[in-house]
């Protein structure tokens, strides 16, 4: 393992990385002003570290002038920056390049339909920075290329997040510490499950609102009172059945709701316009599970 690519695996370790939403408004505009308080204020409230232009970012739509800012917009809040690769029409190799000229800590690579492996390898040529790989539910990783994968020396770690898949995010997580990389959940709906399963840190879009909700359950599962670990896990999990459900990719918007909500973000930049259409009478269940 390249010795860059240690250092994060270690330094994430047991870190809450907010998978953080991009604000922006219905036709699609980004206030880079916005953004930075936003990210900030993610930080303030718990997470320590930051992932941006990821599936919760919606990177893989974003210019490559707007990613940029985010890029810069996160940095400058000073914790671990992981930046979303991949995902879309241009190149990750060449987004990952921008990403470690402007200061990013690693690249969270987005799953692929083709050779996942040599992927990695070319995001890893250009811009050495370290990496995160990325099991998701809608591209489930086979156990072989996860091993190829994870042999990488420039993998330092695995994000999983297979949503249902209780025996999948096991196996992943135990490849995970096997190959002596960081297990990363992104399990929104095994969140407690998956920590008892071997996770050693969190990077879950659940995190993009309310990150004192995640918070709590890491610092509980950190302690030794079972009851306080149980009870800030119940907390997350009824959050997460009202922002992690069907339409599953309405989860953005969700999340953007309770940003509003809670004043992280104003309301005119509080819309995906890159999601499902979701009813508006659906806000108000989200907001009263948030409470």
């Amino acid at each position: 393992m390249d010795i860059a690519v240690r250092n994060l695996r270690d330094r994430l370790r047991g870190a809450l990385i907010a998978a953080a939403a991009t604000p922006m408004t219905a036709s699609g505009e980004v206030d880079l002003d916005v953004v930075a308080r936003y990210l900030a204020g993610l930080v303030a409230d718990g997470a320590t570290g930051l992932a941006v232009l990821a599936h919760t970012g919606r990177g893989p739509y974003l210019a490559p002038d707007v990613r940029a800012g985010v890029i810069e917009r996160a940095v400058a809040v000073g914790v671990p920056v992981l930046v979303g690769v991949g995902g879309g029409p241009c190149d990750p190799a060449e987004q990952a390049s921008v990403a470690a000229g402007l200061g990013a800590d690693g690249v969270l690579v987005f799953p692929s339909d083709g050779d996942r492996v040599a992927l990695h390898e070319e995001v890893w040529q250009a811009a050495r920075l370290p990496m995160i790989a990325f099991d998701l539910y809608t591209r489930p990783c086979p156990a072989g290329t996860l091993r190829e994968l994870l042999r990488h020396p420039g993998v330092a770690g695995l994000k999983t997040a297979l949503l249902s898949d209780a025996m999948g995010c096991q196996r992943a997580i135990a490849l995970t510490r096997e190959a002596d990389r960081l297990a990363i959940t992104g399990e929104d709906r095994m969140f407690g499950p998956s920590l008892l399963w071997g996770a050693e840190a969190a990077l879950v879009g659940i995190a993009a609102a309310s990150v004192g909700v995640t918070a709590a359950v890491l610092e509980a599962f950190g302690g030794k009172d079972l009851s306080a670990f149980a009870a800030a896990s119940g907390r997350l999990d009824r959050l997460a059945q009202a922002t992690f459900t069907e339409p599953m990719e309405g989860y953005v918007q969700r999340m953007l709701w309770l940003a509003a909500a809670e004043g992280r973000v104003p309301e005119s930049h509080a819309c995906d316009p890159y999601g499902p259409r979701l009813p508006e009478e659906e806000r108000a269940g989200v907001i009263a599970a948030s409470r």
